[in-house]
């Protein structure tokens, strides 16, 4: 019953004193990556902390620590709580024989981008029963003497489970072929879980009658489905050894200095043999369950029992090593017995604290990454500094000096990192950031811990035009595709949210002759007519394919550029032909009538003028060829009353010039008063010419003609001056090609109106006309011309905008 007392004591003694965790999960090892283990934001009840409506914002994120064996690397944990595996686990590989086998998961909880604490998760890894019991040999043969009694007993070897898991790793024994009942196997328990076993004589051997006898040893785990293995005990009659070595103790607790001399034994172990001969002879070596790293630090001499340092221990750290160690004697088979040695490693050095930081975010080299719409106050990385030093030695405080982020205490030689101001990428995308740590020795030892953070890109600036308003001359009857400009804008966000996509904007972009690629290049549907429509109004809208999506707006005009395609047409006559009757008597104006014609096209396209092409061979009649007023051009006669078939002809201006034709019957009829001696005069002028009227007519001619040349010069000086500055900027056109989309200004903002009152010409007609023969320009500042070269018989007046 003591012996029992006292392993429970032992085992509740040497159990690892780990910190209280918040939440314990069990998983099976040698599960599927990604296998689920527990809900943490159930089982951790953090949801009974905040109100409803903020319960969708928590989430979680496992701090991660640089390093091949991080934790982080053997588990995952969803941001909505979730715990999975990361990889298969391994209960043997991960932990030490007769330990409970588990990790501690650290796992940071915002509510937002706002930190609330830190979760420590334990998981323990449950052992699977994947091993079988294995004795060391298949066969073994022992002998007992005849003169052994009842309750002699011979050691044999021990199965070895490699299983960790309590259940997994528990042996039972078993005895078979044990018929005639001289023999049993006893099991005694070690302090490492391992058993003695020994087969004991239960009656009176008698060689003479049986010198040999074959057992078998069945060795079975504890696993839910067993798993067992078989050992031959072959045993011969005759004397054997049958005593192990026992340990002076069965634990050994030593605490030595870090600075201990490697040359002076740490402790001497001792183990007494009560047989004799060989058989009591003991040799000393280190269990296979003590770790690799605990034998990298000492050495233990086999004969002597001594332990002696062979490596420096780690500087600035207070350690303990548990070390397992058999004594085993010279019998056939040998007998060994094991003991436990705790060696305490104490720190008197003053060593720099060491740094070590855990981040919420994904660090990739040594750089953590943030989006750089995280809220000032936001948790970014966990720290926790380590120094073992005694007293003043192991005191530490951390500082971190940035204008964007801080550190703060919140724990015993922990800290975190947060956002202390809000960052923008495109201001500066790229941080450096120094932890310094110290503690209070004399001198004081400094530690550093050098990371960068990474601003990444947030679609947080819409796109801009590089103005709001984009104008456009194109010109009509082209195909469709023609040109018409390119229209710019600019977002400086990276990647997706700096890519931008044009798209016409109305109510239908159907009615919309426009068509804009992704890259702001508009052109035509279709073929444009002036005459239908001169100016098309419409908005552009140009969005980033960032998400969110952003987008801004533009105002395109594009005037259409008038080409000479429609003729002029007379609106009166309003037929062709069509009749007049004029009754002249000496008292009439010289103005019969006027013509009108209309143009569809616009500009020096509609500037049209009248002349008289047939039907006025005796050149009694004249028009106007600005105004379109017919009167007579001399002295009307009685002779000259009669029928005239008067063709006349209107054209444009344009290149090349358009026409029309229409016929004035004209039925003139002359007064009876009219002077006879005018009318012998106009007779006798086939053959003879009075002298004295020829005086007095040439005179008079020659005043008026010399008052209608003077008017009509300037009514045409007037009319270049305006053409004059249309064609500059036309002329100024042609030497641009289209292709280039030069913006084409006009030389001039203000309208040239041309007018002419036939009054100044005719001089005192009862018929008057003031009108503007010429368009009105517009002003073309900040216009741009769709200016693909064109014919090469191109005139500067095939350029002149509307």
């Amino acid at each position: 019953m003591g012996r029992f007392l006292l392993f429970g004591f032992l085992i509740l003694f040497f159990l690892p004193n780990y910190s209280a965790s918040n939440l314990i999960y069990h998983v099976k090892e040698e599960k599927a990556i990604g296998s689920y283990i527990g809900n943490i934001a159930a089982d951790s009840h953090l949801s009974d902390r905040v109100v409803p409506e903020h319960v969708p914002l928590i989430t979680f994120s496992q701090l991660q620590r640089r390093g091949s064996n991080s934790i982080s690397q053997l588990f995952n944990v969803s941001s909505n709580g979730k715990l999975f595996t990361a990889q298969a686990l391994d209960a043997e590989t991960l932990c030490i024989y007769n330990k409970e086998c588990f990790r501690i998961v650290k796992v940071a909880v915002r509510k937002a981008k706002k930190f609330m604490k830190i979760l420590k998760i334990k998981v323990i890894i449950q052992d699977i029963n994947d091993h079988v019991p294995q004795f060391p040999v298949k066969q073994v043969n022992i002998q007992f003497s005849e003169r052994d009694g009842k309750g002699s007993k011979i050691s044999v070897p021990n199965a070895i489970d490699k299983d960790v898991g309590i259940l997994n790793s528990q042996i039972t024994y078993q005895l078979r072929n044990n018929n005639n009942r001289l023999f049993s196997l006893s099991v005694f328990k070690r302090i490492d879980g391992r058993a003695n076993l020994a087969i004991i004589l239960e009656g009176k051997l008698n060689r003479e009658e049986k010198d040999t006898y074959t057992l078998q040893i069945v060795a079975k785990d504890g696993g839910s489905l067993p798993m067992q293995s078989v050992l031959n005990v072959q045993i011969a009659v005759n004397d054997v050894n049958d005593n192990p070595p026992v340990f002076s103790h069965q634990m050994y607790n030593v605490s030595i200095k870090n600075t201990h001399q490697m040359s002076l034994p740490v402790v001497v172990l001792a183990a007494k043999d009560l047989d004799a001969g060989e058989n009591s002879k003991i040799l000393y070596h280190f269990s296979p369950k003590t770790s690799d790293e605990a034998k990298s630090h000492f050495e233990l001499n086999k004969t002597t029992g001594e332990i002696l340092l062979q490596k420096i221990f780690p500087v600035g750290q207070k350690v303990v090593y548990k070390l397992f160690v058999d004594a085993t004697d010279g019998g056939e088979p040998p007998l060994s017995s094991t003991a436990i040695v705790l060696v305490n490693v104490m720190n008197q050095q003053n060593n720099a604290p060491n740094i070590e930081v855990d981040f919420v975010f994904t660090l990739t080299e040594n750089v953590a990454s943030i989006s750089e719409d995280i809220e000032a106050g936001s948790f970014l990385a966990y720290v926790m500094v380590t120094d073992n030093d005694m007293g003043l030695n192991g005191e530490v405080s951390c500082e971190l000096q940035h204008d964007k982020f801080q550190l703060l205490n919140f724990g015993f030689k922990e800290y975190k990192v947060i956002v202390k101001n809000s960052v923008d990428r495109e201001k500066e995308d790229h941080y450096d950031i120094v932890i310094k740590c110290s503690d209070r020795g004399s001198p004081p030892l400094r530690a550093e811990n050098r990371f960068s953070i990474r601003v990444t890109d947030v679609n947080d600036v819409k796109p801009q035009f590089t103005k709001d308003t984009f104008k456009f001359l194109t010109y009509e009857n082209e195909k469709s595709n023609f040109p018409v400009g390119f229209i710019n804008a600019t977002d400086p966000d990276l990647e997706l949210g700096g890519q931008l996509t044009y798209f016409l904007q109305g109510t239908d972009t159907n009615d919309i002759p426009f068509q804009i690629t992704n890259y702001g290049f508009i052109s035509t549907k279709s073929s444009l007519d002036r005459e239908q429509q001169e100016v098309y109004k419409f908005k552009v809208f140009v969005k980033d394919n960032g998400t969110p999506s952003l987008n801004s707006t533009a105002n395109i005009i594009v005037k259409v550029v008038d080409e000479n395609d429609n003729a002029p047409y007379f609106t009166f006559p309003s037929v062709d032909p069509f009749s007049l009757d004029f009754y002249y008597h000496p008292q009439s104006k010289n103005d019969l009538t006027v013509l009108k014609a209309s143009d569809r096209d616009n500009q020096e396209n509609a500037f049209l003028k009248y002349e008289i092409i047939g039907g006025n061979d005796k050149h009694l009649f004249t028009v106007n060829p600005y105004t379109g007023v017919l009167s007579f051009s001399r002295t009307v006669y009685q002779n000259d009353a009669g029928t005239y078939d008067l063709k006349f002809m209107v054209k444009d201006s344009g290149m090349p010039s358009l026409s029309a034709a229409t016929t004035l019957t004209l039925s003139l009829s002359v007064s009876n008063t009219t002077s006879p001696m005018l009318a012998a005069v106009h007779q006798q002028s086939d053959s003879l010419i009075d002298v004295t009227w020829v005086v007095i007519i040439v005179p008079v001619a020659v005043v008026l003609s010399v008052v209608i040349v003077i008017s009509v010069t300037l009514c045409v000086i007037r009319t270049r001056n305006q053409n004059r500055a249309l064609q500059h900027t036309a002329i100024s056109a042609s030497k641009h090609p289209r292709n280039e989309m030069r913006q084409l200004i006009s030389q001039s903002n203000n309208t040239v109106p041309v007018s002419c009152n036939p009054d100044d010409i005719m001089g005192g007609s009862s018929l008057s006309m003031h009108g503007q023969l010429y368009p009105v320009d517009e002003s073309r500042n900040e216009w741009k011309s769709s200016s693909l070269s064109r014919w090469s018989q191109r005139t500067p007046q095939d350029f002149v905008h509307s």
